[in-house]
């Protein structure tokens, strides 16, 4: 997992977008994590793992 501070985030954008479509970037303010950026299939991956672990705690 690769990391950039929100800085480096902010001036070269087209890079974190490109960056993250391979693979999740952490973005770091005051060298501390704040967010995670996924490209869209990673997240809706997730997602679909999170609903279905919800779904699955809701019939218990």
């Amino acid at each position: 997992m690769k990391a950039m501070s929100a800085r480096d985030a902010k001036h070269q954008f087209g890079l974190l977008i490109d960056t993250a479509r391979a693979e999740p970037v952490v973005i770091e303010k005051h060298g501390r994590p704040v967010v995670v950026v996924v490209a869209v299939e990673e997240f809706e991956r997730l997602k679909a793992l999170d609903d279905a672990a919800t779904d699955k705690l809701r019939e218990t």
